[in-house]
């Protein structure tokens, strides 16, 4: 897929998640991706859609007065609660591409008293319109495996930019495990369900070094990213048509591909499918594959086979 149809299906369907009513499980998926029930009751509650891969405060160790900044801010649910470790004294900005999101989470800071320390600005992540070494955090949550690969590069130059000499970035994204197959890197639904678009760990190492980032650690956060459809089973789909980020839209598509075809490791560590639709955050069956390349094929697919939920730590030198 080339940029513009990336950016287009995610505008699309991250708006139609921005206009939907707050899924009934998103507060599970929270928990299960690390927030408390604390933390939740603490900020609006339109604010979590469910769509978190981890909980990149948790790593981030923000202070009163600090200004922190979060790329691809959605409905407003990180920037609410860094607000409140970073005091009046502080801010808390969130940066989104998308006007309906944008518009769900001001409406959330107008309904929770309108602190002062909060601000939402419309951008792309990879070209904010903030000034230079404004932040001395920036973080993000399950958005940046939703930019284009070629464009990923200027997520991270971005981020070195902001922050001031020895602010921090502390993410929380999903990565691959091991290179994709050409059917799965280019679904839509997998794109949209942040998986079609996760880079490998070394990738981000690497566009963190060349950025002039030290202490750079990237651990494997060990969540079950089956969460996702578990929760939507469990709440009757009631978003079904947008349900997000790994839900029912593209655990449909999974099993649509079920009984299309398969997907096949080779030795080289490359991987194809025959005729195979596949998706995001999902466990399908599928067919044996025969090539005389394959070295073994998968009875089943299991999303935390070749994906994960990452923390990502690093300082600006």
């Amino acid at each position: 897929m080339d940029s513009n149809t990336i950016y287009a299906q995610v505008q699309d369907h991250y708006g139609s998640l921005a206009r939907a009513k707050q899924p009934s499980h998103s507060g599970a998926i929270a928990q299960a991706f690390g927030y408390t029930e604390e933390q939740l009751n603490s900020i609006p509650r339109d604010a979590n859609l469910g769509l978190s891969c981890g909980n990149p405060l948790a790593i981030a160790s923000l202070r009163e007065g600090e200004t922190v900044i979060d790329l691809g801010s959605g409905a407003g649910f990180d920037v609410f609660l860094a607000a409140q470790k970073v005091g009046l004294k502080g801010r808390a900005i969130g940066v989104d591409m998308n006007k309906d999101m944008l518009a769900r989470a001001r409406d959330n800071h107008v309904k929770s008293g309108g602190a002062e320390n909060v601000l939402f600005i419309e951008g792309q992540i990879t070209s904010i319109p903030i000034e230079d070494s404004i932040a001395d955090c920036i973080i993000s949550n399950c958005v940046i495996n939703l930019v284009p690969e070629a464009e990923k590069p200027a997520v991270f130059a971005e981020m070195a930019r902001l922050l001031k000499p020895g602010g921090r970035v502390a993410i929380s994204d999903i990565l691959a495990r091991k290179p994709f197959p050409k059917e799965l890197r280019e679904s839509v639904a997998a794109y949209v369900g942040c998986v079609a678009g996760c880079s490998l760990k070394e990738s981000y190492e690497r566009l963190l070094t060349e950025n002039g980032f030290r202490d750079i650690v990237i651990v494997d956060a060990k969540s079950d990213l089956n969460a996702y459809i578990d929760m939507d089973v469990e709440g009757k789909q009631e978003n079904e048509d947008v349900a997000g980020c790994c839900g029912s839209s593209a655990f449909a598509a999974a099993s649509k591909a079920s009984s299309k075809g398969s997907i096949t490791e080779h030795a080289n560590g490359t991987s194809t499918s025959e005729d195979a639709e596949a998706s995001c955050c999902s466990k399908y069956p599928s067919k044996t594959h025969t090539g005389a390349s394959a070295s073994r094929s998968f009875p089943n697919i299991d999303i935390n086979e070749w994906a994960g939920s990452f923390r990502i730590f690093a300082v600006k030198m």
